[in-house]
């Protein structure tokens, strides 16, 4: 093979990689357009049926603010441990990396928990999303966000077990970025859930 063929090898190979990533990228956020659509006819389910009540309780009777502030700063620490490891991944520092990941989905799983305690608590005074059109709505609207929650911290492990084994590797990076964008829009989500469901709510 000549020292041409072996040039156009390599040029063919990058322009594959080239064409992957920007295939990763462009499938991605087209899934994320998706997600929007969702979670808005989920907002405006919510928005529909906030005042059926069925002389249940009303928001402003169940919602607890300061527990729900807590664990909106939570989520939104998560985002900046995040990014702090986006840095170390720029840097090719893999420990720091897995330390910064490590902290954000130690941030994800004690959202989930102070999440699913809400439910628990809710559910056991009698207050479930059987109980009127108002509880369904909200019960839909954050548990589809919490389950959301879940699927990105399923992929933080799914991602570090690839960069323990491949190192940071292009694709990884790809993936990496994707996965950031995925866990900051998530946080966008929630501060419309905290403004719309929670802090309107409790007026």
């Amino acid at each position: 093979m000549t020292a041409v063929d072996d040039a156009a090898d390599t040029h063919d190979s990058q322009e594959e990689h080239h064409d992957s990533g920007s295939t990763t990228t462009l499938g991605f956020w087209i899934y994320l357009m998706s997600d929007c659509i969702l979670f808005a006819a989920l907002f405006a389910t919510f928005a529909v049926l906030r005042g059926n009540v069925a002389d249940g309780p009303t928001g402003q009777q169940i919602f607890e603010l300061p527990f729900v502030l807590a664990e909106t700063f939570i989520l939104l620490f998560s985002s900046f441990t995040y990014g702090l490891a986006m840095l170390a991944m720029g840097e090719g520092d893999r420990k720091m990396l897995f330390r910064w990941l490590g902290a954000t989905f130690i941030l994800g799983a004690a959202f989930l928990t102070m999440e699913v305690y809400e439910f628990h608590h809710l559910i056991k005074e009698g207050f479930g999303p059987d109980r009127s059109g108002f509880l369904s709505s909200f019960f839909t609207l954050v548990a589809t966000h919490g389950l959301h929650v879940t699927a990105g911290m399923v992929w933080m492990i799914v991602l570090l077990i690839q960069v323990m084994l491949r190192g940071i590797t292009g694709v990884n990076q790809t993936r990496l970025a994707c996965l950031g964008v995925f866990w900051h829009f998530l946080d966008v989500i929630w501060i419309g859930v905290f403004t719309v469901v929670y802090l309107l709510g409790a007026i």
